[in-house]
């Protein structure tokens, strides 16, 4: 019997729901302001079809009405450059208001277009910068990175100067490790590298940086198999420390005057990098008046996190405040948000983000002796982002979760007291709310959704008052795909009494007398959640939407381990990342979830994902043959002995052989019996090809069958092969887990490799 084959349009509605797609399906849905007045105003873009495209807001007035009139600069503009132009499409993305105009580019040129008497002129444009130059605040100066020193250059007359003159290959100024200051993306763009991690003082006159100590780190290399310039195959060697290597990239502060030159140096140990630097990451800052810089470090063994405040006119650093613990301290638990630190009160005091009490909270120390002067935050529930602090009335506002009863990831606004006492909620309601704060934090921008209705924008005061709506997101394009919110869901961990969260996404034309097949999608790291709580469905989330349009049942599951909660259900995957964040929890998930929907075919079940993900779709088909039958695994790191230091021993402790090699997919890769599809890229400078390699060595030698997909020229993320990845997963899960066939000749569209479409795909 011929298995059926998969009609074209399930492919061509899935190929829509893509990332990069996704957007033109949803109006509206996320507003980005551009400040104006210091943030006291800002306009925005709206895509919405009977909607100004420019909007002016002005909060204190309660506004939202068009920048300027369309109609009338289309009409100038066509006017001064001889071109056709449609106010319902105006030739330019941004503008600057200046006094009574408006500036933009547009066609090749600058101009400024009046807005008494609308006329449009072209004009000189404003001074060049370099794609790497760091821009100060004032906008007068730039710094930048040659060879491996930072220079200095006035945007009056672009005339430039050394900041430093001692960078070398080993000890190189305002980099980032390797793998991240050189990527094979950048590379894709025609960037040689990244800006230099910088900092500038408020004032202008200083930057932060760091010198990247290199010495010694561990050399690794990659294969260009097809150069650019079509010659023969080019090796590419990067510093790459290994979990338990003795050496790791160091960053060596240092504050540079950019007038006189003079640089003064931290007078304390380099501070590890094992990630990013701490600028990069946002670690370091300055005081809003420029007097010192405050950083964090953390020790090797991530159980020590230490405040310093350095002295930019001396060099001299003291320590401020220090926390330990038996596993991991963090300030966010989170990997990419910034920490949950304020300095307040000039210096004397400090907001500091702990966990001591199990639960992520805030708490008020003073800063000459690391006194406790006031838990500020408490409860069984979990602050996630610091939003605001009014030091004038002594009240911190912030996000938290867990205030949302029927689930513990909606985040809520909320505010307390510094002296721990009022608090409360600032928005009282159970959506899940993503908050934007302008420059002097004098309102917020509120999206406020949940995973079933689109996001209402507005523009709130801090008592939580609507002073003005922004947006409110028209998903209509959305669901005539045949889209449908997934199903939020609460079941039982593999424990038997821990609660545990997920979403399941219905398949297209979904009819519950059908039996259809399920897959998994999980994320292995405990650095990300899988089930969002906002309309958004966030990077993973837009590949289930695109596998329900093909006929699956898709489930993301938050198992022990994940973050976004308590310290303890966090804590369960420390030491422990061959568990791959609760894949047992999973496995009860899905068959708790089945008793309930006869519609899930639990004898057809699949998993997929990339990256930890990757990891985590070969762990589930060594570990549990008997429910996963077919997986794909892209980029996997499959063997955590060999992949980056810093995210290796952050969640699975100090090196220890026994510990790590429970999380190597390779030791026990003799138990596959479902099918796989194992991809990676061969200039993933993230996760090396080598550790899908190991994983494709000990399955010959195991006589193991299994497909192999290497694409030569691709990094991490298969940026610019995302087109035909996408097929490629889709084809093996329909044949292998579906059991039918991939429409005949379909293809995906590529995606462009613009910057602008590269900053999409990411957020």
């Amino acid at each position: 019997m011929n298995p059926t084959r998969l009609d074209a349009d399930a492919y061509r509605t899935a190929e829509r729901l893509l990332r990069h797609n996704r957007g033109e399906l949803v109006l509206d849905g996320r507003i980005r302001p551009r400040w104006i007045d210091g943030g006291a105003r800002f306009w925005y873009t709206s895509d919405a079809p009977d909607s100004p495209r420019f909007l002016l807001v002005d909060p204190v007035e309660g506004t939202r009405e068009a920048a300027f009139d369309h109609a009338r600069l289309a009409t100038a503009l066509a006017t001064a450059s001889g071109r056709d132009v449609d106010a319902g499409a105006l030739p330019f993305a941004a503008f600057e208001p200046t006094d009574g105009a408006i500036e933009f580019d547009a066609f090749g040129a600058h101009w400024r277009c009046s807005l008494d008497d609308y006329d449009c002129a072209g004009v000189e444009g404003p001074p060049p910068r370099g794609l790497l130059d760091v821009v100060a605040p004032d906008g007068r100066h730039a710094v930048f990175r040659q060879e491996y020193d930072i220079r200095a250059r006035s945007l009056a007359d672009g005339r430039d100067w050394a900041l430093t003159d001692d960078g070398s290959a080993d000890r190189d100024y305002g980099a980032n490790p390797d793998y991240f200051m050189y990527s094979t993306l950048l590379g894709k763009l025609g960037i040689p590298h990244l800006p230099p991690a910088v900092l500038w003082s408020p004032d202008s006159r200083r930057v932060l940086t760091h010198r990247t100590d290199m010495r010694g780190v561990r050399e690794t290399h990659l294969v260009e198999a097809l150069p650019a310039d079509g010659g023969p195959p080019k090796l590419r060697t990067q510093r790459f420390a290994h979990p338990g290597d003795e050496r790791m990239p160091l960053a060596e502060f240092v504050v540079l005057d950019v007038e006189s030159g003079k640089a003064v140096p931290a007078l304390a140990e380099p501070v590890a990098m094992p990630l990013m630097s701490p600028i990069s990451r946002r670690w370091a800052w300055w005081t809003e008046d420029g007097s010192a810089v405050y950083y964090l470090s953390s020790a090797r063994d991530m159980r020590t996190l230490t405040l310093h405040r350095l002295d930019p006119t001396s060099g001299e650093v003291r320590t401020v405040l220090n926390e330990s613990g038996a596993t991991r301290v963090e300030p966010t638990q989170l990997l990419g948000q910034a920490p949950m630190v304020r300095v307040l009160s000039d210096g004397t005091e400090v907001l500091w983000y702990s966990q001591r009490d199990n639960w992520g909270h805030l708490y008020l120390h003073g800063t000459r002796d690391g006194e406790l002067r006031a838990q500020v935050t408490r409860g069984s529930w979990a602050v996630q982002e610091i939003l605001h602090v009014d030091e004038e009335q002594r009240v911190v506002y912030f996000l938290a979760s867990g205030m949302v009863a029927d689930d513990p990831y909606r985040r809520t606004v909320c505010r307390a007291a510094l002296d721990g006492s009022g608090c409360a909620k600032v928005t009282d309601d159970d959506l899940d709310h993503v908050v934007t704060v302008p420059p002097g934090a004098a309102y917020f921008i509120d999206s406020a959704s949940t995973n079933a209705l689109p996001p209402v924008t507005t523009v709130r005061g801090w008592d939580g008052r609507v002073l003005v709506e922004l947006a409110r997101a028209d998903i209509s394009r959305l669901t005539e795909t045949g889209w449908s919110p997934p199903e939020r869901f609460r079941v039982t961990a593999a424990d038997g009494h821990t609660e545990i969260h997920g979403m399941l996404y219905r398949p297209h034309g979904f009819d519950p007398a059908a039996r259809y097949p399920v897959l998994d999608h999980p994320y292995g790291f405990p650095s990300a959640t899988r089930v969002v709580p906002s309309f958004d469905p966030g990077y993973y989330g837009y590949d289930a939407e695109a596998m329900a349009a093909l006929g699956f049942v898709v489930v993301a599951i938050d198992g022990r381990g994940s973050p976004g909660r308590d310290k303890a259900f966090h804590d369960a995957s420390y030491g422990r990342v061959g568990d791959a964040a609760g894949l047992a929890d999973h496995v009860a998930a899905l068959r708790e979830l089945g008793r309930d929907r006869p519609w899930m075919d639990l004898n057809r079940v699949g998993v997929f994902g990339m990256s930890s993900g990757g990891f985590a779709a070969v762990r589930a088909l060594l570990d549990h043959p008997e429910v996963f039958k077919a997986g794909v695994a892209e980029c996997g790191v499959h063997d955590l002995r060999y992949a980056e230091q810093g995210v290796a021993e952050m969640y699975n402790g100090p090196f220890d052989a026994d510990t790590y090699a429970a999380a190597s997919n390779v030791d026990i890769a003799d138990r596959l019996t479902g099918k796989l599809l194992l991809v990676h890229g061969g200039l993933d400078d993230s996760f090396s090809p080598h550790l899908t390699m190991r994983l494709v060595e000990r399955l010959i030698a195991a006589d193991k069958d299994f497909e192999l997909l290497i694409v030569p020229g691709s990094d991490h993320a298969f940026v610019g092969y995302d087109h035909y990845l996408n097929r490629r997963r889709w084809d093996f899960l329909v044949r292998h887990v579906r059991g039918a066939e991939p429409p005949d000749g379909y293809r995906l569209t590529p995606v462009s490799l613009d910057p602008e479409a590269i900053a999409g795909l990411f957020g």
